[in-house]
């Protein structure tokens, strides 16, 4: 049976959904504040959530991510009487299945609902069926258990995959997961780092050359596309690549052979292209730095890498199976992990992602020495730093400050309702600046949620972001 929550502070609405859900089979909760939805939702698992925007205690995007990253996943359908094309890009960025305005018909509703629960079936089945072979990614947090998904879809198909992301969120280990759960896994993994290389060395690098084709060329030498073949060929750091690369490497997909540099012959190639970048290739596109035609082939699938901030929770288990790995590695005696290190390292910002953390975990076992268990003490000084809280005293902006002679007059002494205000427009223009005007960096930076943000922004009268605009 499947369970459905029903997030929307309209009672009739509220019946109506029940009515038809228990038609279908389902059990079904209702909530009609976010606060209630929230502790039902951590108490409950469900399939499929309906989700009302215009709540008595906030906006229900403000919950979107929350419900998003349940562990059930479930999926969620937006009924809304006060929904825009804003409104609804939002709700698809963070996952939603559908987006239904009020009023609405009965059919409105129904096909989506079913259709939902439809591919929830099929989705569960096929979870119980295939074993993700993970290579070496370790976690069970919410978001990682998303790409994961991610990962089995792109490996039941040869389409082109993007795997995006921050420096050192592990997109090798994605691309090699991908792989390894193909129908090419039994043949060649290749991976070639664009940035490392050269123009006239990666093109010889990935598509070979003949003797003599150039100066040191002093044999014939298959490129790493002719290697590759029957497998998969990685494009690590893609957006390095130069735009006649780019070219000569969309014919090479479409005509599925590749010619030496030098050579006439044309050969044979069936590869399965993986790409992977940390950089926005739209944004290159539009300045022209990178094609368009290049980008559509290689971005069939995109999976985007959450960056460790955001999967705090997988922390300690990977420290504990790399302080294991590092130990049998360098023949050391087993380590004991403490509370306070995990602890230490869990309040990190990580912005080198797990790349950084296993340098940290590979400089604390060379610091601990014999010592039998793993201290902050070991720890690089300013990873340290981040369990300290430092409190600086409060200093009203200058416009507010009390001297004397606003003392002594009743009519220049600010009420305190003026003085939280004037704080708080202050406090917004610092995190503008500070988070650069990007709407996610300041949500972070503040915590708080964007309609939330957007709300004070239009109460001061500040200008927002571009997304909103």
């Amino acid at each position: 049976m499947f369970r459905v929550l029903i997030i929307d502070d309209d009672p009739n609405i509220c019946l109506l959904f029940e009515t038809i859900l228990a038609k279908m089979g389902c059990e079904t909760f209702t909530a009609q504040r976010i606060n209630e939805a929230k502790a039902i939702s951590l108490q409950n698992e469900f399939d499929l959530v309906l989700l009302d925007l215009e709540l008595p205690d906030g906006n229900g995007l403000d919950i979107m991510h929350d419900l998003v990253n349940l562990s059930s996943a479930p999926e969620i359908i937006i009924i809304t009487g006060t929904g825009d094309a804003r409104g609804a890009e939002i709700a698809f960025n963070n996952g939603a299945w559908d987006f239904v305005q009020k009023p609405f018909r009965l059919d409105d509703v129904t096909f989506p609902i079913q259709r939902a629960l439809n591919y929830r079936k099929e989705k569960l089945a096929a979870r119980e069926l295939i074993i993700l072979k993970r290579s070496k990614i370790i976690g069970e947090s919410p978001a990682l258990k998303k790409c994961l998904d991610e990962v089995g879809k792109a490996a039941s198909t040869d389409a082109g995959v993007l795997v995006t992301g921050e420096t050192g969120t592990g997109k090798e280990l994605f691309a090699k997961a991908i792989h390894e759960n193909s129908k090419r896994a039994s043949k060649p993994f290749v991976a070639v780092d664009c940035a490392s290389l050269t123009e006239t060395l990666i093109e010889s690098t990935l598509f070979g050359h003949e003797k003599g084709s150039f100066t040191g060329a002093v044999y014939q030498q298959d490129g790493l596309i002719v290697q590759a073949d029957g497998g998969s060929l990685m494009l690590d750091e893609v957006g390095d690549l130069s735009l006649s690369i780019q070219k000569a490497l969309l014919r090479t997909l479409q005509e599925r052979s590749v010619r030496r540099i030098g050579g006439k012959k044309e050969i044979d190639v069936d590869i399965r292209l993986i790409s992977a970048t940390n950089l926005n290739l739209d944004q290159l596109v539009q300045k022209n730095l990178f094609r368009k035609d290049f980008l559509y082939r290689i971005r069939a699938m995109e999976i985007h890498l959450p960056p460790l901030r955001d999967r705090v929770d997988d922390i300690e288990e990977i420290v504990l199976k790399k302080i294991h790995e590092l130990s049998n590695r360098y023949n050391l005696e087993p380590k004991a992990v403490s509370k306070e290190l995990l602890e230490t390292l869990m309040s990190n910002t990580w912005p080198g992602n797990i790349r950084e953390l296993l340098n940290v975990l590979e400089y604390t076992l060379a610091s601990a020495g014999s010592d039998p268990t793993l201290v902050p003490k070991h720890l690089p000084p300013n990873y340290r730093l981040s369990t300290l809280t430092f409190h600086t005293p409060a200093v009203l902006p200058e416009s507010l400050s009390l001297t004397s002679e606003a003392l002594d007059s009743d009519s220049d002494f600010p009420s305190l309702n003026t003085c939280r205000e004037q704080l708080e427009r202050n406090y917004l223009i610092r995190l503008l600046e500070k988070a650069d005007s990007d709407r996610k960096t300041a949500c972070r930076l503040s915590g708080v949620s964007q309609a939330r943000l957007y709300t004070l922004l239009k109460k001061y009268n500040l200008p927002g972001f571009g997304s909103y605009q």
